[in-house]
């Protein structure tokens, strides 16, 4: 069963993982005291072989082989290799927990899209969920020593529900050497065409979105299959095992600890016992034991796939979802928070300190500017209200030239390009004068354009700045009216500036 220790660690704290130390189910120590033992034992036998048992020339030439040990070990890249080996496994081990196939999606679809309250309608949707758990009790099997143990043959299949008597003569009258895992798929692929045929499935697209589901359901049972056959590579698990392995054998010469009376380099002290040496041999070796672990997680080990578990849980959930509850629906009443325009669940005592705290609105939003920073940047760097923008820049771009005073024409053609600014943009903000309600022909008294400019502005020649009404082609009682576009140079509408050569020709 699977090892959970979640709740133990909700909370970080002082030693919040310590206490994991002291469990010993699905713990390292539970899987490697017999390595531990074993290495232990061979090296406490040739430290007591080195002591008592060698004469002195015996132990010269030993302790030489201990520094040649000790010297080369180094040279086995443990860590390197390991490491990418366990990353590869601890990947590919959640990989295969994600192609477990499980029906909640499939049956949510089959309550949804098989009609019928009758038996058959009935029947219709328990067969279905029944031939998909069918699929993947015989992928489970097929890869899992647990389910194996639990269905060893087909006749264990049928007794238990999964597989009628007739449906084992079919299955097995099929012809094929490979694994018919498959084969309660198109099962259920049949009878889901047979109820849209009978109008149990009331349309093209349920039928559609349906089988999809099945496709992903026995996609989930392909990539178990495929796990199964597609091991990593054996040549890697080999160099990973001979890399610890031979390590660690160096490890039981070269860490043995030499008399010092011989004065060799790094050899001052005399210890019976190799603590450093036997934390490395216990974090290496344990690597390597994740590894063999984890590599194959549908056995028997603690932290294993708990398959029956999964196949019982399934099976009854399926099973309840399109056949209790199918057509179940409690009766519709308001909500708690019916009138309320701000619903918001309460909090109990103990959670009463996160109602105070206020939303997250993003992480831009405690940023503060300083006004003067706050402030828009023309492009020459002067800061000018938005209304003046456009005339200072036709100022700087049709400057006056010599002997051009502001009366001129070029300063009638600037200022009239400055009014029909003013008015285009005044006129899209005050909608309200009295002068856009007014009939089509009719040009009332209005000031709203004087008021629009500045007293500096203003043409002391307003004669020549008349622009000539237009002609209203429709009848009166039409709000909109059209307005012709001549081929030549004509008159525009007021509200449209005209280029300025037609303003040259009209003040001429």
């Amino acid at each position: 069963m699977t090892v959970t220790y979640t709740a133990r660690v909700a909370n970080a704290r002082f030693g919040g993982f310590s206490q994991l130390l002291l469990l010993w189910r699905g713990s390292i120590y539970k899987l490697l005291w017999r390595e531990l033992l074993c290495f232990l034992g061979l090296y406490m036998a040739l430290s007591a072989a080195y002591r008592f048992v060698l004469t002195e020339g015996q132990k010269r030439y030993f302790e030489k082989l201990v520094i040649y040990c000790d010297q080369y070990a180094s040279l086995i890249p443990v860590s390197f290799v390991l490491g990418f080996y366990v990353n590869l496994v601890v990947h590919r081990w959640w990989n295969q927990y994600l192609c477990m196939p499980l029906p909640d999606a499939l049956m949510c679809v089959v309550s949804g899209t098989v009609h019928g309250r009758d038996e058959r309608g009935r029947l219709y949707r328990r067969t279905l969920m029944r031939y998909a758990g069918l699929s993947a009790v015989l992928i489970l099997r097929s890869v899992s020593t647990a389910v194996f143990k639990r269905f060893p043959t087909i006749d264990h299949v049928v007794e238990a529900g999964f597989m009628t008597r007739e449906e084992r003569k079919k299955f097995e009258n099929l012809n094929s050497s490979y694994n018919k895992y498959w084969v309660p798929c198109v099962w259920f692929s049949n009878l889901a065409a047979q109820a849209r045929r009978e109008g149990r499935i009331r349309d093209n697209s349920a039928l559609k979105l349906l089988l999809e589901e099945l496709t992903v359901f026995r996609g989930k049972c392909s990539m178990l299959f495929h796990y199964d056959w597609i091991s990593v590579p054996l040549v890697y698990t080999q160099v990973v095992t001979i890399a610890v392995y031979s390590y660690f054998l160096a490890c039981l010469i070269g860490r043995q600890f030499l008399d010092p009376a011989q004065g060799y380099k790094d050899h001052n002290l005399d210890l019976f016992v190799p603590v450093f040496t036997l934390l490395q041999f216990f974090f290496y070796a344990g690597w390597l034991k994740v590894a063999e672990q984890l590599i194959n997680p549908f056995g028997e080990d603690d932290d294993d796939f708990e398959t029956n578990f999964l196949i019982d849980r399934n099976f009854q959930v399926s099973m309840l979802a399109v056949d209790e509850m199918y057509d179940d629906l409690a009766m519709l009443e308001k909500d708690l928070y019916w009138d309320s325009s701000e619903a918001r669940a309460p909090y109990t005592a103990a959670t009463a300190f996160q109602k105070q705290q206020p939303s997250f609105q993003g992480s831009t939003f405690d940023i503060t500017l300083a006004k003067e920073d706050m402030q828009f940047q023309r492009p020459d760097g002067v800061d000018v209200p938005l209304g003046e923008a456009q005339g200072d820049f036709l100022q700087r771009l049709l400057p006056l030239g010599q002997g051009m005073t502001a009366g001129g024409l070029l300063g009638r053609r600037l200022s009239l390009l400055r009014r029909k600014s003013s008015c285009v943009s005044e006129a899209s903000t005050a909608a309200s004068c009295a002068c856009a309600g007014a009939p089509d022909g009719a040009v009332p008294e209005c000031g709203c354009e004087d008021l629009l400019l500045d007293s500096g502005l203003r043409e002391p020649e307003a004669e020549l700045l008349t622009v000539p009404e237009l002609s209203a082609p429709g009848p009166a009682s039409e709000p909109f009216t059209t307005v012709p576009m001549p081929s030549s140079r004509g008159s525009a509408p007021p509200w449209l500036p005209s280029p300025i050569g037609e303003e040259e020709e009209s003040l001429a």
